[in-house]
């Protein structure tokens, strides 16, 4: 499955839940994770996404260890799957 499909999901699902979704991009920050989530109650979440076969690029994995160094969650999305799982967890019952 393609990244931009998964993607489009976390998207969806977050916003219909109240959520925000921002697409994260930060020049001259190699490897940033994709998209910030804020919730309804406001805990920001970081996720990374990546096609079924797709994987971690040696920056990615750094920036995602730096990331945990300083106990920020960052979650790493490679199906629809998957985001079903993170939405039940960070945003259940649509909150």
């Amino acid at each position: 499955m393609r990244e931009s499909t998964i993607e489009q999901r976390l998207v969806r699902g977050v916003e219909g839940r109240g959520g925000l979704c921002y697409k994260f991009v930060s020049p001259g920050n190699k490897g940033v994770s994709d998209r910030i989530v804020i919730t309804p109650d406001g805990r920001t979440e970081y996720v990374e996404l990546k096609s079924t076969t797709g994987r971690l690029s040696p920056m990615q994995r750094f920036q995602r260890d730096e990331l945990k160094a300083r106990n920020v969650t960052v979650h790493v999305l490679n199906s629809v799957d998957r985001v079903e799982e993170f939405l039940r967890d960070v945003m259940p019952d649509g909150n």
